[in-house]
């Protein structure tokens, strides 16, 4: 079923300010980030206390890109216009006043009118949890695999994503994308006792590209695919990689960044598992 997307049709009064947010979120009982008719979004949750604090005249919130559901965020980034003289520390414990407990604003500052949390942002940094052993506490932040993983295997696989290439053997064929080129900046692999952790830093990402990125890698840890499969999705359109789409349980959104150069600390989980 189509997703729908909501749309403000207020105008945008000429006195409002726009606010930067940095906002965590644990997806598990949301539809996604994008507010939707009839649906628990995270946009949604976040307007809906917005317009209790600021009236319904004008609020208008955007995110610099769309998690599915059950995805989370360490770091999510939106601008929030409305008409308002409160100050950004103010407006943050206002709004996490009116959030559950699963959404928290961390940080708000003020923000000039150039600035647009989604076009705005040079790259997206998403991490993947795999659990090498069943957990009773963190089965929503992470993927369980039962089978014993090649990591180094992966590790050298996961090279041939490097670059620009054509993902639409890694996206929806009907989704409403312009384009299936994407830039992948760096992707980096780390073990420890009972994490496979995967980040990948890329432009922009299509709608559950990186979760069947991480399936297929996946399925060269088991041995069932090679370097010449990955090779062969970037090079042909192939509707495999559906099948090996990983839950979105163990994906965040790590950070949006707006620079060119930048640095990022080592790759670490999000949770430890003893």
């Amino acid at each position: 079923m189509k997703r729908r997307n909501f749309k403000s049709k207020k105008v945008q009064p000429q006195n409002f300010r726009r606010f930067k947010l940095y906002i965590e979120y644990d997806g598990t009982r949301y539809s996604g980030w994008q507010a939707q008719n009839n649906a628990k979004t995270i946009q949604g949750k976040i307007i809906e206390a917005a317009k209790k604090i600021f009236g319904d005249d004008f609020v208008d919130l955007q995110g610099s890109g769309r998690t599915d559901s059950g995805v989370h965020a360490v770091e999510q980034i939106a601008h929030l216009d409305v008409k308002t003289v409160l100050a950004p520390e103010i407006i943050k414990m206002k709004l996490n006043d009116e959030l559950p407990s699963d959404i928290n604003i961390l940080e708000v500052e003020k923000s000039n009118l150039n600035f647009h949390a989604r076009h705005s942002a040079k790259y997206r940094v998403y991490l993947y949890q795999i659990s090498k052993r069943r957990t009773a506490f963190a089965k929503n932040y992470v993927w369980w695999i039962k089978d014993k993983l090649d990591f180094e295997s992966m590790k050298n696989a996961a090279q041939k994503f490097l670059g620009m290439h054509d993902f639409i053997s890694f996206a929806d064929k009907d989704s409403e994308e312009k384009s299936t080129k994407v830039l992948i900046h760096n992707i980096e692999l780390k073990e420890t006792d009972n994490l496979i952790l995967i980040r990948i830093i890329g432009s922009h990402f299509l709608w559950k590209m990186v979760r069947r990125i991480v399936g297929v890698l996946v399925e060269v840890g088991r041995g069932k695919k090679t370097v010449s499969d990955i090779e062969f999705y970037l090079t042909n359109y192939s509707d495999e990689p559906k099948k090996f789409t990983a839950p979105p349980s163990g994906l965040f959104l790590e950070k949006v960044i707006y620079e060119k150069e930048f640095t990022i600390e080592e790759i670490g989980p999000v949770l430890i598992l003893p």
